[in-house]
């Protein structure tokens, strides 16, 4: 999700709930502790020299049960740090604290925003020696169209 979809859903919206991929919702009491920029510049196993630029936004639980985010609030972090900043209409990238601290891109189901974890991966596959995912086949398609029948000599 980029900074501006988060803006247009929020501009509607009276309150901030934030869900994992598991179902659990982060709790309601969080803190939005840092919006900001990440950049990251770095070469890739392959030689290719790559460049990163992501809105950061940071989730911090803490016991503080009285708090609750706003939308408007949000709204105005954001807006200052655009200001501040220069923020460009980046795509979001969550951090929230689990067993370490986890790093999430972001959806929206019409209710509440998703977390979606973050994978790691070869970007340059072609070049460093990984295969490319090998393709699925179901057996009964290797059999020339035929399925295999117990007594039909196939298997």
């Amino acid at each position: 999700m980029k900074l501006s979809e988060i803006k247009e859903i929020l501009a509607t919206s009276d309150s901030v709930n934030f869900k994992l991929e598991n179902g659990a919702l982060v709790p309601e009491h969080f803190h939005v502790t840092e919006v900001g920029i990440i950049t990251k510049d770095f070469i890739d196993c392959g030689g290719t020299v790559r460049h990163e630029k992501v809105a950061n936004f940071q989730l911090w639980d803490a016991n503080d049960f009285e708090h609750r985010l706003k939308a408007g609030k949000l709204l105005s972090i954001i807006a200052l740090s655009e200001k501040v900043l220069g923020m460009e209409d980046s795509e979001i990238e969550v951090e929230y604290q689990a067993e370490t601290i986890g790093k999430y891109d972001l959806g929206y189901d019409g209710e509440n925003f998703l977390l979606i974890a973050k994978k790691t991966a070869c970007l340059a596959q072609d070049k460093c020696g990984t295969s490319v995912e090998k393709q699925k086949i179901e057996l009964v398609n290797l059999a020339s169209g035929t399925s295999c029948t117990p007594g039909g000599g196939c298997c």
